[in-house]
């Protein structure tokens, strides 16, 4: 587990002066008792009992909740991309107070990469809510938020890294869930949110929900940034060590699920360093990833996977926008990101307008990948709202 060395700080001057005085320093402290607490929540029951996809094993308060909002961490049962039953973890907030009449709407949020092993998860950490963009607008819009960790993050399992269906589906659950907490209020009705990785995960559980979930009533899915063409991604992105390092956590993860062989497509080198970097996380463990994937830029790849069976079909596979999506589209989109590239994006918009899916495309000029989720928000709540009302344009592009 993660472990806040300014929150320890806090702990002790909590316990000297009796007393923490800002919502600051109650939620570092609260923080980190949770991830001191979060261990045994993970361990998963022997045997596991069987369960409908969204059923709750456990749950549990978390203190480090933002002021006006109740929160708790939950196990809950998901389905993978072969169909089989695992168990995967996630978080649900709920503004405080008494939920309106029907319910309060849900927004499944898919967050952006974080790394593929269990303490990745940002349930795990100290702060969970760190990375949930644009949380704070989402309770004062009166909206409850269910976070997926994704399969093999938090509880053990193997790795889902750009699995559509896999992700997709645990996006989905942590809606049923949130619906399985009776304090959350919530409601049939949903609404899905992700970025990058996050943004594929939406995009999939958007394709997946009126068959897989049809008792849930999606109004809209939007998305900042998603990986969305895994092919064109991979190619222009494994010029640099950023790309290496996504690669290693997608091809550890296909190689796990489908039996795909690292050797047929990776040098030896790429073959020998994956699986350590697939058990690093992004953030708290970059430079240990940078340090392995920076002498394998231009010697990673030993053949095409854009070419190369099977990888070719499983990135195809777990492409998305295979089908007109039935509901409004929502694509937020940074012009000077360097990861998710603006014409992939592009091409990803004007394709779902060729479908007949109703799309409301924004570009924001100077916005990286990782600013764009937050620069989007202002936008963002506005078409959620629009989405649930059921008003949208056939595409829109600003």
């Amino acid at each position: 587990m993660r472990r806040s060395t300014t929150a320890v700080l806090l702990v002790i001057g909590c316990l000297l002066l009796a007393g923490c005085g800002s919502s600051l320093e109650r939620r570092a402290v609260d923080g980190l008792v949770d991830s001191w607490t979060a261990g045994p929540f993970y361990q998963l029951p022997d045997p596991v009992p069987a369960g409908a996809p969204g059923t709750v094993v456990r749950s549990e308060r978390l203190g480090s909740t933002p002021d006006g909002a109740t929160a708790w961490r939950v196990l809950y049962h998901s389905r993978d991309v072969k169909g089989a039953d695992l168990l995967t973890s996630g978080v649900v907030v709920v503004p405080d107070g008494p939920a309106p009449a029907g319910g309060r709407t849900i927004v499944s949020w898919a967050h952006p990469t974080t790394g593929t092993a269990q303490r990745c998860a940002p349930s795990v950490g100290a702060d969970p809510f760190d990375l949930m963009e644009g949380l704070s607008d989402l309770l004062a819009a009166g909206y409850v938020v269910a976070a997926a960790d994704y399969p093999g993050m938090g509880a053990a399992g193997p790795p889902s890294y750009l699995i559509g269906v896999t992700t997709g589906n645990a996006v989905l659950d942590a809606a049923r869930a949130a619906r399985a907490i009776p304090e959350a209020g919530a409601s049939q009705r949903l609404l899905l949110w992700g970025h990058s990785q996050g943004g594929h995960a939406a995009l999939f559980a958007g394709q997946l929900a009126p068959t897989y979930a049809p008792e849930l009533q999606l109004a809209g899915v939007a998305v900042a940034a998603p990986a969305t063409d895994l092919g064109d991604l991979l190619t222009a992105d494994i010029v640099d060590v950023s790309g290496v390092t996504i690669a290693s956590y997608a091809f550890q993860a296909y190689s796990t699920a489908y039996g795909a062989p690292l050797a047929s497509i990776l040098t030896p080198g790429g073959v020998t360093a994956t699986p350590t970097m697939a058990q690093l996380c992004l953030l708290g463990q970059n430079a240990q990833l940078h340090d392995i994937a920076s002498p394998l830029v231009g010697h990673y790849l030993a053949a095409d996977p854009t070419t190369t069976q099977p990888w070719a079909d499983l990135l195809a596979a777990n492409t998305p926008g295979a089908a007109k999506l039935g509901v409004p589209l929502f694509v937020a989109q940074g012009e000077a990101d360097t990861l998710v590239r603006p014409q992939v994006t592009a091409a990803f918009v004007a394709k779902e307008c060729a479908l007949g899916t109703h799309v409301t495309s924004k570009t924001f000029p100077g916005v990286d990948h990782g600013g764009i989720a937050v620069v989007a928000i202002p936008s963002l709540i506005p078409w959620l709202k629009a989405a649930e009302a059921g008003a949208s344009q056939p595409c829109e592009r600003q």
